[in-house]
């Protein structure tokens, strides 16, 4: 039984809501008539798990008491209570608060059976003083997160001189077990009924009035008087013997085994034993699922963090950077079918590039229009009627195209912003668990953007530059007016003499117009797609690889304290599964 008990204990654990333990230690040393007595208000203020483990060597007796971090070897039973004591006061507090930390006790003789057990404060209706007053609420809700597991069996203690009906534990392991299946209930205090009651206690005993499939067995506790006088353990269960013997009622459970401590203490035993029979199949089953579960966690951990080996540890990094490098290539390549494709959002910003172009088209001819039909009255120079001077016309070109440059930069900007988020959310994914590389790749990436960034713009300012030229291949530009040419007389090199009348002048500047929005709407995407994407891919990823050179990859490869702490815990959440998966297939 000792393994079978640890097994239960290690899925859940046999609960007690309020047992007194020296009758259930039988034959143990483990607590004297001096060493327990009965008292007044809340003895059990913490959950106190009890261990008894039978064991087949000269110790006579020997105790660890533990809790939290604290564990205390005990050679004498005297030293028991006092240590519960203490223990207790140094988890709930002094007087007669409570607190839902663990206490255990763990007893190891040739004279104990194999039980864990656990002790519960019993439940109070009315605070006394010191006791907060939801100190009712506080004891059934630490009562219940022990006997609502199913892998539990829950005992309910209520005096034979009470109404077992109006029995707030029995109330409570009814709500927790519907069906009574892992309740058993103990009748306390025998003695005590009121004569005439005795054949109401024998139909409870029976299960005729509360059935429980576990049924109802009577004990008699020492009581005070005994423990005053000095009746020893084995001296009180041979009087609780003589009692139920020569009672007039209750003789006939000792023969059906339902009364004494020596009942309970063999039916407490065999129902662990049953109970555990049931649990092992399913037990087996959660462990080998939580095993999968951490093993997979455990798993990943592996893949993305740094191996223990030094000399392992430039080739892992050599990994992790070629894999960053091949997203930001891709993302790059602009290739279709990729769920990080950036080109989708750089080609709408792109879009909205050549229509706030088109916009401007209106407003250039209408400009144009003006400058033609007050060119005598506001900008006629030397020349005479009917003359045109090109240089106003090609001002007005050259200030309206201008206006341009601003918006570009604009773009830029946006368009900068959008790579430079991308490629974070790249290394962020790449190295979750490295803060120092995060940091590392995010400096070189607003480092490498804001010099890009610099470059292009150097460049569209020389672009606008150059549109200050007014120029274009006549083809072009022949080609274009005739697309836009209102009447049916097409323009050519042999005619364009015929073009020069004023009135022509709109639809003239109208086609070159046309020809720079074309130019600016390819020539500005063509130069943020080089310098801000393909060519900062390329610099970042040097750059990045060049890392796998740094002296001390250790210290780049350092992972989040948080990550590094889960790794640990999942290890030996294994190796504990691992133990228990071993254990168990001893009994299925």
């Amino acid at each position: 039984m000792g393994t079978s008990t640890l097994l239960l204990y290690s899925s859940g654990i046999l609960s007690l809501s309020r047992i007194l333990l020296n009758n259930l230690v039988k034959k143990s040393t483990a607590f004297s008539p001096k060493h327990l007595h009965t008292s007044t208000g809340i003895i059990t203020r913490c959950p106190l798990q009890l261990k008894l483990r039978k064991i087949k060597n000269e110790v006579k007796w020997q105790a660890v008491l533990s809790y939290k971090d604290t564990s205390i070897k005990l050679e004498d039973p005297s030293q028991v209570e006092g240590c519960v004591s203490k223990a207790q006061n140094m988890l709930a507090g002094d007087g007669v608060g409570i607190c839902d930390d663990l206490i255990t006790l763990e007893i190891m003789s040739a004279n104990v059976c194999d039980l864990t057990l656990i002790d519960l404060p019993g439940i109070a209706r009315v605070p006394v003083q010191g006791q907060p007053e939801d100190i009712g609420d506080k004891i059934k809700n630490l009562i219940r997160r022990f006997i609502e597991k199913n892998e539990t069996i829950n005992l309910v203690v209520v005096p034979c001189n009470v109404d077992i009906a109006t029995t707030e534990a029995l109330k409570m392991a009814q709500e927790a077990d519907p069906e009574g299946r892992r309740t058993l209930a103990i009748l306390t205090k025998p003695d005590l009924i009121d004569k005439g009651t005795e054949k109401i206690i024998l139909k409870i005993v029976r299960n005729q009035v509360i059935p429980l499939s576990k049924g109802y067995i009577v004990v008699k506790c020492r009581g005070q008087r005994q423990i005053e006088d000095g009746t020893s353990l084995e001296q009180a269960i041979q009087e609780e013997i003589g009692f139920f013997k020569n009672h007039e009622f209750f003789r006939c459970l000792l023969q059906e085994e339902k009364a004494s401590v020596n009942c309970l203490a063999t039916k407490l035993t065999q129902d662990l034993v049953d109970h555990i029979k049931k649990s092992l199949p399913l037990l087996a089953d959660e462990i080998n699922k939580q095993l999968r579960n951490s093993r997979a966690e455990l798993n990943h951990y592996h893949k993305v963090s740094p191996p223990l080996e030094t000399e392992n540890l430039k080739e892992f990094f050599i990994g992790i950077m070629i894999k960053f490098n091949e997203k930001i290539n891709r993302m790059a390549s602009g290739a279709a079918g990729y769920r990080d494709n950036l080109f989708v959002q750089l080609n709408s910003e792109f879009k909205q590039w050549k229509e706030q172009l088109d916009c401007t088209k209106s407003s250039f001819h209408q400009v144009v229009q003006d400058v033609v039909d007050d060119y005598d009255l506001k900008y006629r120079g030397r020349e005479l009627p009917g003359f045109s001077d090109y240089n106003v016309f090609e001002m007005v070109v050259q200030r309206l195209v201008i206006e341009l440059k601003e918006p570009a930069i604009d773009r830029l900007r946006v368009i900068r912003e959008i790579i430079q988020e991308q490629f974070l959310d790249v290394s962020e994914k790449c190295f979750p668990i490295y803060p120092h590389l995060q940091n590392v790749a995010m400096n070189k990436i607003e480092d490498i953007q804001l010099k890009q960034e610099a470059k292009v713009e150097q460049r569209l300012m020389e672009q606008f530059e150059m549109e200050k030229l007014l120029y274009t291949q006549d083809e072009i530009y022949f080609k274009t007016l005739n697309e836009i040419h209102s009447s049916g007389e097409l323009a050519s090199e042999d005619r364009y003499p015929g073009l020069e009348s004023r009135n022509k002048y709109p639809e003239m500047l109208k086609a070159y117009y046309e020809i720079v929005v074309q130019r600016l709407a390819d020539q500005v995407p063509m130069l943020i797609r080089y310098f801000m994407l393909k060519e900062s891919a390329h610099l970042l990823c040097t750059e990045m690889l060049g890392l796998t050179d740094c002296a001390n990859i250790a210290e780049v490869l350092r992972e989040e304290s948080d990550i590094s702490r889960r790794r640990i815990i999942t290890q030996a959440r294994i190796e504990r599964l691992t133990i228990a998966q071993k254990k168990l297939r001893n009994f299925i």
